[in-house]
């Protein structure tokens, strides 16, 4: 794999570049193309798929964590993710359940119709179980420092971070995801 290109710091001047980089490829989705912004915890990645959203219209943005069964949820988040993609790639609606955080549970099911730009964002989110239906992988890296207190920002208390921590980083010793990103975003 070729060095990943460094991204503006810049969220909007990242999306913009994120976007031309996706449409620069041919469609892995279907008609559609496919970003993963993957990272870790607290690293910036829904700010920056907030951005494309914005960037550019008719984008579908889903954040992984609501794909999640709980606090343990993230070693089987790929099986959840393909599940929603393989059905979008044959040019049909995908679905996926969310997990209500508060009820500790899981809710209702969510369809999302084939677009021309999905970005699926959240730790894992590019996962390689479905690597021949991503367009263009983003990892969004950030200082451990800055990671914890955006997470205590979020979340509230640490009492989930050390398991958690442990969880994503066998994830992404598995997974390999930042040694396939195609673009790289240090916030």
């Amino acid at each position: 794999m070729a060095t990943p290109s460094e991204l503006p710091r810049d969220p909007e001047q990242a999306a913009v570049a994120v976007v031309a980089h996706a449409e620069s490829r041919p469609p892995t989705l279907g008609t559609g193309r496919l970003v993963c912004v993957d990272g870790l915890a607290g690293a910036g990645k829904t700010t920056l798929a907030a951005a494309i959203g914005r960037v550019c219209p008719g984008t579908v943005v889903l954040a992984t964590d609501e794909m999640l069964e709980g606090w343990g949820g993230l070693p089987g988040l790929g099986a959840s993710i393909e599940a929603l993609l393989r059905p979008l790639a044959a040019g049909r609606p995908g679905r996926w359940r969310r997990w209500d955080w508060y009820a500790d549970r899981w809710a209702e099911w969510r369809e999302v119709s084939p677009a021309p730009l999905l970005v699926l964002e959240g730790v894992g989110s590019g996962a390689s179980s479905y690597a021949d239906l991503v367009t263009t992988v983003v990892w969004v890296e950030a200082p451990a420092a800055d990671r914890r207190d955006r997470w205590l920002d979020r979340e509230g208390d640490a009492r989930h971070f050390a398991s958690w921590a442990a969880d994503e980083a066998a994830l992404h010793e598995r997974e390999r995801a930042r040694d396939r990103a195609d673009l790289v975003l240090r916030t």
